[in-house]
């Protein structure tokens, strides 16, 4: 017999034809009920199932919640997580598939669940979608989205909130002179750290100087020159707030790449605390977003639209918190080295 008990070693147990199997897995007629209730028992002691597509086609259900990534990196690993562990005990399963605006286009969401939904999953979580369009007969949440839509359930971390503190606590520092390294512009999440950041400066009376500001698009590769760029100026920042931890992690290694000592000559902070950021020489100080209740929550928000119930709210927004770690310093230590 094999691995994964099929419909023909359920008939052989049973000593019927698969038609017969058929007929009682499908409650259908043409079956005396002793031979069904045999077949049935049997089925249950091997633990055959029927494939997901075919049984989806006679239920119109799937039991499967699907969520959409652009990619498997960091922050969408742990919204991964937070779907897992919040579906563990009920009775759906999880199905992750990753799509890019960068390769698919505009508009890659919803084609996607046009092709997953009907036959492959019933509700759908979409992580940082830049088209929020649910153009599928089936239940929707987004995580982190572009913009919000009224009719369309949203779970985000509070991206303006969390981009104040970071930079507040680099002014508490000293620091005056602090760089910024934003996210991709299409997203919602990058706008509201941009104003975060501003809002941050202007609180404290330091005038908004855009030669300080580049773009590192939340990834690690383009992050990169970006940074580099930023700290080769003639009046490089004391400081640098990341966008998020990649190009926190970006900005350390251009650092290190000029010989800049952290935090002696240079504090940065990310946003995220992706376990990484915990992991690095020395480890990074970031703004931390609940990347996993993010996943929890929009998969409960599904669960509940799946079983008839309204949310409470359409917009869920959860707080961040500043973890200050070792490539923080104040700027009378910062300067310390550069003055020997």
């Amino acid at each position: 017999m094999s691995l994964r008990p099929t419909i023909n070693d359920v008939a052989t147990a049973a000593g019927v034809s698969v038609a017969t199997v058929s007929k009682a897995v499908n409650g259908r007629y043409g079956i005396a009920p002793a031979t069904a209730a045999r077949v049935l028992k049997i089925v249950q002691e091997l633990g055959y199932e029927s494939s997901l597509v075919a049984s989806s086609m006679r239920s119109r259900k799937t039991g499967v919640i699907g969520v959409l990534i652009a990619d498997f990196e960091p922050f969408s690993a742990e919204i991964l997580k937070g779907v897992g562990a919040e579906l563990r005990d009920s009775h759906y399963d999880l199905l992750a598939y990753a799509g890019s605006h960068q390769q698919q286009g505009p508009g890659w969401e919803r084609r996607s669940l046009q092709r997953l939904s009907g036959t492959l999953i019933d509700g759908a979580i979409i992580v940082t979608p830049t088209v929020v369009s649910a153009a599928a007969d089936i239940p929707v949440v987004a995580i982190d989205p572009h913009a919000g839509r009224a009719d369309l359930p949203t779970v985000e971390s509070d991206s303006f909130s969390g981009a104040r503190q970071a930079t507040q606590y680099l002014i508490e520092l000293g620091h005056t002179r602090i760089g910024f390294i934003g996210g991709r512009p299409d997203l919602r999440s990058a706008a509201l750290r941009d104003a975060g950041y501003r809002r941050a400066l202007a609180d404290a009376g330091i005038l908004f100087d855009p030669a300080l500001v580049r773009n590192g698009q939340y990834l690690q590769e383009t992050a990169r020159e970006p940074a580099m760029s930023l700290l080769r100026g003639p009046r490089r920042p004391t400081a640098v707030f990341a966008a998020n931890d990649l190009s926190g992690i970006a900005t350390l290694e251009a650092a290190a790449e000029l010989g800049l000592d952290v935090p002696g000559d240079l504090s940065v902070i990310g946003f995220d605390d992706i376990p990484e950021a915990s992991q690095m020489t020395p480890p990074m100080s970031t703004i931390r977003q609940p990347m996993q209740t993010l996943g929890a929550v929009a998969a409960r928000m599904v669960v509940g639209l799946l079983a008839g119930e309204q949310p409470e709210t359409m917009h869920i927004l959860l707080p961040t918190r500043l973890i200050p770690r070792a490539t923080t310093a104040p700027l009378v230590a910062a300067g310390r080295r550069s003055r020997r």
